[in-house]
C-alpha cells in the first residue's frame, strides 16, 4: 500500500473516529462473511458502530487521541467498536456477544476508558456494573426514601390520633 493510500485511510478513520472518547477493541479472525454480516447488524440495532482496522493505521489515527492506549498494545487486525446508550453498555453487548455460541471467535482485547487502556478482564468486570439508566434509577430511589420515610413519619401519629377521636365520638354518641 502506497504511502498516499496509507495517508488517505489515515484521514478517514480520524475523521471517523473524532469526537469518539471511549471505544472497545475486538477480535474478529475466525468470523466468516455471514457470522461477520449478523454481528454488524446487531450491533447496528444497539447503535454500536464497528470498523475493522490495521493496527499500524490506527495507531497512525488515533496518535495524540485519549483513544491512542487502546491501540498501543494491539497485534493484527481488529474491530473498534463505539457508541451505544453508554460505555457500560457497550462493554456489556460486547461480552454478551462473546457468550454468545454463534459469535465464538468475536471477543474483547482490549479498548480504552477515560484516556485509561482496558484489559479484556477489566472490560469483561466494566460489563458487570449498572448501567446509566440503572444508576439514574438507584440515585433517584435514595433521594426520595428519606424524604418519604419522612412524610410517613410526619403524617402517621396524626392519622392515629384521627382515628382515636372518631372511635371516641362515636363511642360517646352511641351511649
Amino acid at each position: 500500500m502506497s504511502k498516499y493510500v496509507k495517508d488517505l485511510i489515515t484521514g478517514d478513520l480520524r475523521k471517523r473516529l473524532d469526537g469518539v472518547s471511549d471505544c472497545l477493541v475486538a477480535n474478529v479472525i475466525g468470523l466468516d462473511s455471514s457470522k461477520t454480516y449478523l454481528l454488524r447488524k446487531r450491533l447496528r440495532e444497539k447503535n454500536i458502530n464497528c470498523l475493522v482496522v490495521k493496527k499500524t493505521l490506527a495507531r497512525r489515527a488515533t496518535e495524540g487521541t485519549s483513544l491512542a492506549p487502546a491501540f498501543e498494545e494491539l497485534n493484527g487486525p481488529a474491530a473498534v467498536l463505539w457508541g451505544a446508550e453508554d460505555f457500560i453498555a457497550l462493554a456489556k453487548e460486547v461480552s454478551d456477544l462473546h457468550g454468545n455460541d454463534e459469535f465464538k471467535e468475536f471477543s474483547a482485547i482490549g479498548g480504552v476508558m477515560d484516556g485509561e487502556a482496558l484489559s479484556p478482564e477489566r472490560v469483561k468486570e466494566i460489563s458487570k456494573w449498572p448501567s446509566r439508566a440503572e444508576q439514574l434509577s438507584l440515585l433517584v430511589g435514595q433521594i426520595c426514601g428519606p424524604g418519604a420515610t419522612l412524610a410517613g413519619q410526619l403524617v402517621g401519629p396524626g392519622g392515629t390520633l384521627a382515628g382515636q377521636i372518631k372511635t371516641k365520638s362515636e363511642g360517646e354518641g352511641a351511649e
